[in-house]
This record gives C-alpha cells, structure tokens and sequence, in this order.
C-alpha cells in the first residue's frame, strides 16, 4: 500500500507545519543544558569530580600530557589542571553572578524610572546611559577595577557597572512600549497611583525581555571576569581562576598546549551553551 505523503501546497497542513516549527524554536537546547548542569555541579560540589589539591602539585609530576590519572594534564609546577579547572569554576561563576546582579539590578531600575516618567529625567538618564554605552565594556571594567583595586569583588563591581547601561536600554525601552497600554491606563482610573502602576504593572510586564538578556550578559560577564584576570587586575597566584590559568599557561602554548586549551574551551563551552539557552529564552517569552 501506498505511502500517504501530505502536500505541501495544501493550505490545511500549514498550521501543522507552523506548530511544529514554533514548538522547535521553543525547545530547550539538551547539550547546552548539560553542559551549565555540569559547571554548576563543579561550582556547588567540585569535591565530587576531583579529589586532587588545585594549589599543591608534585614537582616530579610537571608537564605530563592528559591521560587517565590527570584528564587534562598537569602544569610546570606539578598541579592537576582538570583539578585547578574544577575549582576555579566556582569564583568564575559566582563574581559573574555578581556581576550580573548589579547591571540588572542597578540598570533594571535606571531604565525603568527613565521609560516611565520621561521628560527631563528620562533625557538626562537617556544621555546617561548613550555615554556610557559608548565606551567599550571591557575598558569600562579595566578602569573601574583599577581605581577600586585588584580584587576579585573589585572585579565583579567592574563588569557589573559596565553592564548597567545595556539593561537600562533594554528596559526602558520595554517600558516605553507597555506604560501606553489600555489595561495599564484603566489601572489609573480605579485609583492606583503611578508607583503603583510602575510596581503592579509596567514592571511585571517589561522585565520579561530583560531575563534573556541576564542569561547572555552571564556569559559576556564570565568572558570579561576572565580576561582581567588574564591581564592580573583579579585574584593573584595561585588562585584557579580561569583567566589566571590562561595566563599562567601562554608561555608554554607551543610544548604543552593543555595549559590554556582546558581551560579556554572549558570557557567557552560555558559561553556559548549559556549564548544558546538565552536565544532559546528569548524565544519563548
């Protein structure tokens, strides 16, 4: 018997086909999940994938190139770098964090009072937030960091202010778009008063794009932790930080290549899953 295939000029299968395809666009992506569960678990629990010590390493143990005892090699000093990874996740990810929670948090609110009662405020926030969008967010992080100091909260603080005025666009410009809307406008007319309007309903509504964009700046915000830990405005040796590991293994690039390949793409696996579940974020609001 004949297979039934269905036309795909019929106009009653383009419904189907347009579910199907909104249902795909709206699927969590598996391997990128996986692998943020995976640098999750080694930020909370790093004891459960490597009993080695991160910052003691034997000296007859240098250079040995990944094998089964060490995943990812050992470095000049005879330290375990799959170990020094595993738990160099952990300040990575939580200064991200904090990082994240200032521009969001900071940035949220600027963009939020600017959209709303606009006029001169919102000019002056709106100029605010051009200039400073103008400047390059790794050289805004660099300038912070070295006025405050070289320290991993100093660090945090600096990719945090360099990333409040991207939020701040983001939300004001969601803002502009929901404070005009009837059921906003009727929320007026049974007597709520315009802090009540701004908390009860135009924030509700407009933080939502706002989420997809915290999922990606975690990731710019990892990237940018890293690297001025490359240059050593974070914490100094024998911390594990990633970027500092980076740094430490770029002299010996060419012989032993492990040093700065486990961790960078151990960096930018994270990135980039954290790049995909933002589209897919995105999507699906």
């Amino acid at each position: 018997m004949a297979a039934i295939s269905a036309d795909p000029t019929d106009p009653t299968t383009a419904p189907t086909r347009t579910a199907t395809r909104t249902a795909r666009s709206r699927a969590v992506p598996v391997v990128p999940v996986l692998v943020l569960v995976v640098v999750g678990l080694w930020a909370v629990v790093p004891g459960l994938f490597t009993h080695q010590d991160p910052f003691v390493g034997d000296p007859a143990l240098q250079f040995l190139p990944p094998s089964v005892q060490h995943v990812f090699g050992t470095d000049q000093l005879g330290r375990d770098v799959f170990a020094r990874v595993v738990h160099g996740t952990r300040p990575a990810v939580l200064t991200a964090l904090f990082a994240v929670g200032i521009g969001f948090l900071v940035g949220s609110l600027t963009g939020l009072v600017a959209g709303f009662f606009g006029g001169v405020l919102d000019a002056v926030l709106g100029r605010f937030i051009d200039v400073v969008l103008a400047v390059p967010s790794f050289l805004l992080a660099v300038i912070v960091v070295v006025s405050l100091g070289f320290e991993t909260v100093n660090a945090a603080i600096a990719v945090g202010s360099s990333s409040i005025a991207v939020f701040a666009r983001v939300i004001r410009s969601e803002t502009l778009k929901v404070k005009n809307l009837p059921f906003v406008e009727s929320s007026y007319l049974v007597g709520g008063n315009r802090f009540q309007v701004l908390f009860q309903h135009v924030l509700p509504s407009a933080y939502r794009s706002v989420v997809a964009l915290a999922v990606l700046q975690f990731g710019v915000a990892i990237l940018n932790i890293s690297g001025l830990a490359f240059l050593g405005y974070g914490s100094p040796p024998p911390a594990a930080d990633w970027g500092l590991q980076v740094a430490d293994g770029k002299d010996f690039l060419y012989r032993y290549p492990w040093l700065v390949y486990a961790p960078g793409l151990v960096m930018v696996a994270t990135v980039v899953s954290l790049n995909k579940l933002s589209r897919s974020v995105g999507r699906g609001r």
